[in-house]
């Protein structure tokens, strides 16, 4: 079994579970069951491709942004919460991703596991070697 997930199966449990959802809510739009005006995921499905990825870009900068505050700060236990509470943003908006892309969390941890062991500069120049970059 992969190395990662075995690791942490709290983590792998709880991502899975939300990605479960993530899809349920997506399908129920899908169907009409889901409003956009009083459901947020629905709203974001609703906004297809360009607004979702349009709003990873935005939790992305803020997550970014909590982060330098974070480390400039001298209220590093607000600010540290401050950034769990925007990578929990960026990370929803992720599932969201993912989910419109009829792709999953354990994908994502299937690629991390493959690269795992892997100097990241060496995958880097394999990627940009094979045109992937």
């Amino acid at each position: 079994m992969n190395k990662i997930l075995n690791s942490d199966k709290k983590i792998e449990s709880a991502l899975t579970h939300l990605a479960d959802v993530v899809d349920q809510r997506r399908d129920a739009f899908k169907a009409g069951q889901a409003d956009p005006k009083t459901s947020y995921t629905a709203l974001l499905f609703s906004k297809g491709d360009d607004g979702i990825l349009k709003k990873i870009g935005e939790e992305a900068t803020e997550a970014v942004m909590a982060a330098k505050d974070a480390r400039n700060s001298n209220l590093a236990a607000d600010q540290q919460k401050l950034l769990v509470g925007e990578m929990a943003d960026l990370w929803f908006h992720c599932l969201i991703a993912l989910s419109q892309f009829n792709l999953r969390p354990e994908d994502v941890i299937a690629e991390l596991d493959r690269r795992l062991g892997t100097s990241g500069i060496e995958e880097k120049a394999a990627r940009k070697a094979a045109g992937k970059e």
